[in-house]
């Protein structure tokens, strides 16, 4: 891969608009002379100003920077010729042929609702606002809203303003404690050493009056963390400060992590992934999903076989860890994945093993009496309990 890249690297100085000294001008730059002087011959003119050479100094200017334009076209074209045949070099087999992915209406309508989300979620409304009307994807008022509302608040939180945030958290401030997040402790704590040191000479009474109207009640789920943010005063100045035990929290860290959390937990309440929807369809699709499936889909038509799942796929499908959301169960008795119909089951001594597994070893005569493969321990089937990761 080293010569391929090697020649994309010079493409890309080649197309950079910035001239290089001592090189030949950029396209752009020759163009931007040319209409300069276009532009100068005009104001003569207007103004009458023009002599005999004006046109004859024109039609050679026009050469020159027509010249440059062909000088520089050549170079990129040479270099776009070199880049084929390094990749044709080293990628020796064709490119795979894949069927048409989005023949069905509803796959297609499933595709750009992926994309008309993936807009509003990025924060590129006006390119949203474009692409409803051309495809005609049917996004409720609601939903538009909340995205605009989400990137007001990311907005307001990269211009230092929490307050917006801090509104919405206390809105939600059910559903955050539901799935145990330090959200609204964290931006409390973003102020609170903002008003620590914003001041000049340090005068820590604001901060602490902050604190004790605003951060009392997560004393019980933070109780270490209050100790260092109560204690990290006595090393004010600023400079102090980094230099110290607690340095960590005079990092700007500590202010600008608030945001991707602000905006995971925001997704979270409507239903959607922490991350943007065209980046998980890339990453896991043309990770390397999309080139697996196909292979095997291959091999089954070489093999003359068919997978008859369709809820499930033909092979294994390695993810990240950014995409993975839950815990895998691997029946230790089966050795085989935990499914929706197939799920962890809690025997009475603790251990775990799935549905099926527990039906196997519960078999007539046993009177629905199980004995756990890992101890001595017997129980009744009907005690072991769902589990869910």
């Amino acid at each position: 891969m080293e010569g391929p890249l090697k020649e994309l690297a010079k493409l890309e100085k080649l197309t950079d608009k910035v001239s290089v000294k001592g090189k030949s001008p950029s396209i752009s730059d020759s163009l931007d002379s040319l209409l300069q002087s276009l532009h100068d011959v005009k104001d003569r003119l207007d103004a009458g100003t023009q002599t005999q050479d004006t046109f004859g100094q024109l039609a050679v200017t026009i050469e020159a920077r027509k010249k440059e334009i062909e000088d520089k076209q050549k170079e990129i074209y040479s270099s776009l010729s070199r880049f084929g045949k390094s990749l044709d070099k080293k990628f020796t087999n064709s490119l795979p042929s894949y069927s048409p992915l989005f023949t069905s209406e509803i796959s297609v309508a499933e595709l750009e609702r992926t994309i008309a989300i993936h807009f509003l979620r990025t924060g590129q409304f006006t390119t949203a606002e474009t692409f409803l009307q051309e495809s005609g994807v049917d996004i409720s008022s609601e939903l538009r809203s909340r995205f605009v509302d989400l990137h007001r608040i990311l907005t307001a939180l990269r211009n230092k303003d929490a307050a917006p945030a801090l509104e919405w958290t206390m809105r939600n401030r059910a559903f955050l404690k539901s799935r145990s997040s330090p959200l609204e402790f964290y931006l409390h704590r973003s102020q609170y050493i903002r008003l620590l040191l914003s001041s000049n000479p340090p005068n820590p009474v604001p901060a602490i009056s902050y604190a004790n109207a605003t951060l009392r009640p997560f004393y019980s789920e933070h109780p270490e963390e209050f100790k260092r943010l109560m204690t990290c005063i006595i090393y004010l100045p600023e400079e102090k400060l980094r230099t110290s035990p607690y340095a960590e929290l005079a990092e700007q860290s500590l202010h600008t992590d608030l945001e991707p959390l602000f905006a995971k937990e925001y997704c979270a309440s409507l239903g959607m992934s922490r991350q943007v929807p065209l980046r998980v369809v890339g990453d896991i699709g043309g990770g390397g999903a999309l080139a697996r499936i196909e292979k095997g889909r291959k091999v089954m038509r070489e093999r003359k076989s068919e997978w008859s799942q369709t809820d499930e796929l033909p092979i294994e499908i390695p993810l990240p860890p950014e995409n993975r959301y839950h815990s895998i169960f691997a029946c230790p008795v089966s050795k085989e994945q935990s499914t929706e119909q197939n799920h962890p089951m809690m025997m009475a001594c603790g251990h775990v093993i799935t549905k099926e597994s527990l039906h196997k070893l519960s078999k007539p005569p046993s009177g629905g009496r199980v004995k756990c493969p890992y101890c001595p321990t017997e129980s009744q089937m009907s005690a072991a309990l769902r589990i869910n990761f």
